[in-house]
């Protein structure tokens, strides 16, 4: 009996054997240290970290009750905010999708030109959009259109890539039977990989557009244009409870974003 016992207690099932374990474990310590070391590094000074709690609690007293008296020029930028995400991303489908059609592997023409579409999505995705709107308020100055570029070039990035993976993911039989017809290319686009990535295409977009809007809210924190300018000026002057209504403002105007983005969506999946 006893050694029919160790036999069955042999062949009790484990999900992993011994090296798995010790992998995972040192794979575990491994995390730790360096979780260790990057807080070690980044030196926080652990008083202010606790007396966070007090802080949020004071200035969460300074910003209520909310000041409605600025809410007429605040429904003004965020209708600003709101078009600086449209426009950007209207304009972003006329550079994301040429990009994406040569960065997809079985629509590019040739190794230059799918390392060439790669490299710009990379690029695109690489830079945040602050970056790209300090870089643009340098060129163009403070405004608008500074704020619409930056959130355009950071657009293409994602989709450019989404919309070429959607492209590399269709049915080649269409393609290749109006190819054996002798097709020409650009039927070939429009009649046999275009009506296959449409569905993709929309529901990208609009994720992007309501992605973009809340990226636009904190634009004018750095001068291009939108809720953020207004926000900024009302930060530097401690003018708390006008902040307090700026920020329920951003919260609504992306709550019904996402309301229209969810709709959308709906209507195109």
């Amino acid at each position: 009996m006893v050694d029919h016992a160790d036999a069955l207690a042999d062949r009790v099932w484990r999900r992993y054997d011994r090296k798995q374990r010790l992998i995972r474990y040192a794979v575990l310590l491994a995390t730790v240290l360096v979780i260790y070391w990057a807080v070690r590094d980044i030196d926080i000074f652990w008083p202010w970290v606790w007396d966070a709690p007090n802080q949020i609690s004071r200035l969460g007293a300074r910003m209520w009750p909310p000041d409605p008296s600025r809410l007429a020029a605040i429904v003004n930028a965020l209708l600003e905010t709101v078009h600086i995400a449209t426009l950007a991303t209207a304009l972003t489908i006329f550079i994301a999708l040429p990009v994406s059609y040569i960065a997809a592997q079985n629509t590019t023409p040739n190794r230059a030109c799918l390392w060439l579409g790669r490299f710009i999505l990379v690029a695109s995705r690489s830079v945040n959009t602050i970056i790209w709107a300090l870089l643009f308020v340098a060129i163009f100055g403070p405004g608008v259109l500074a704020g619409i570029l930056a959130i355009m070039f950071r657009s293409v990035g994602f989709i450019g890539k989404l919309m070429g993976e959607a492209i590399e993911e269709i049915d080649r039989r269409p393609v290749e039977a109006m190819e054996a017809t002798g097709a020409s290319k650009a039927k070939v686009i429009a009649y046999a990989i275009v009506p296959q990535v449409m569905p993709a295409f929309f529901a990208i977009v609009i994720l992007r557009w309501d992605i973009n809007i809340r990226e636009s809210t904190v634009l004018g924190l750095v001068g291009a244009g939108g809720i953020g300018v207004i926000l900024q000026g009302a930060i530097d002057t401690f003018a708390w409870p006008t902040v307090a209504t700026i920020l329920i403002a951003i919260v609504v105007l992306v709550l019904i974003g996402e309301a229209i983005t969810s709709l959308l969506r709906g209507k195109v999946l």
